[in-house]
């Protein structure tokens, strides 16, 4: 393999140093936001001697992201730094690791969503009020499913291997990218196969529980509107609030999912801007989905106040 230009190298590394700038960030943020639900929801449960529903999920969804984001800032350092990464038995186990945890992930929050659903959401059919009685039973059951079914689709990418062809061209360790370096084939089985049995299904459940709860709260809050007097009102405002919220987990969790369809079927991977592209996107989504739930919470946001204003002080004082 031939060394690159020194125009390629001053071409390349700006862009390197920003896009592990980007993913850096990213990562370390979701890394802390999530670290605030698992050490709440933790405190909780050691203070109440019982662990409930949401707790569960929410300190499920917070281990995956801490080690989803974990990898990704490993990952990517390597990939800049470490060309022979892409090479190694660390790969294989990153690039299993790195699936594993996105389809939990994207099953805890989705779980999350239609445990809020049914808790939530108001509709007057005798199959919902079932529903509503049982949910917390079956939620552990979902749960365990969702693990194993996240397990099983991971284990397909142990043997997932690049076809390498040795010539001249010039070579970059960005995001996986070498020009003629690298030919990746894309059997369209494979993807359909990842797609459906662990990005499908989660994403389903979460389009299908957010956009009827938004249909839900939108309805009573026309109904508060209609039959309360005044020009402002809390339970009026608490509703909209919510159904932003809920808008905005809809988009970053379409968005995530996308982007991992797209980097695990290695459809983009000859494009060296959209290699860069999805690396800065699929740590938006974990992050910000955490710091959305953070904020949605009392609880978790004044540990989130408190900590700011601590890291506040520390600059203060060491500046």
């Amino acid at each position: 393999m031939a060394q690159p230009s020194n125009y390629w190298k001053q071409d390349v590394l700006p862009l390197s140093i920003l896009m592990l700038t980007l993913v850096a960030t990213e990562c370390t943020i979701g890394i802390i936001a999530s670290g605030i639900i698992m050490a709440v929801n933790a405190v909780s449960w050691v203070q109440k001697k019982a662990i409930s529903i949401t707790t569960r999920i929410l300190l499920l969804l917070s281990v995956s992201r801490i080690g989803l984001q974990s990898i990704m800032l490993i990952e990517i350092t390597s990939s800049i730094f470490n060309v022979a990464f892409y090479n190694s038995v660390l790969h294989r186990v990153s690039n299993v690791s790195f699936v594993f945890l996105n389809y939990c992930s994207l099953w805890f929050a989705a779980l999350l969503s239609f445990f809020h659903f049914v808790k939530i959401a108001n509709f007057s059919y005798p199959l919902f009020f079932k529903l509503k009685w049982r949910i917390s039973e079956l939620m552990p059951w979902l749960l365990w499913l969702s693990v194993f079914i996240s397990f099983s689709s991971s284990m397909f990418f142990s043997k997932h291997e690049f076809t390498v062809y040795n010539n001249n061209s010039l070579s970059n360790s960005i995001c996986n990218f070498t020009t003629k370096l690298y030919i990746v084939e894309t059997n369209v089985v494979n993807v359909s196969f990842l797609f459906i049995s662990g990005i499908l299904p989660p994403l389903t459940m979460f389009i299908a529980t957010a956009t009827l709860l938004i249909f839900s709260l939108r309805r009573h809050t026309l109904n508060m509107r209609n039959s309360v007097t005044g020009s402002r009102n809390p339970s009026i405002e608490a509703h909209m609030q919510a159904i932003k919220e809920t808008s905005c987990f809809l988009f970053l969790y379409i968005l995530n999912a996308a982007a991992l369809l797209l980097s695990t079927s290695n459809i983009v991977d000859t494009s060296l801007f959209w290699s860069i592209v999805l690396r800065i996107v699929l740590p938006v989504y974990p992050a910000g989905h955490s710091i959305l739930l953070i904020q949605s919470n009392p609880g978790l946001r004044r540990t989130w106040k408190h900590l700011q204003c601590q890291f506040h002080l520390y600059l203060q004082n060491r500046f």
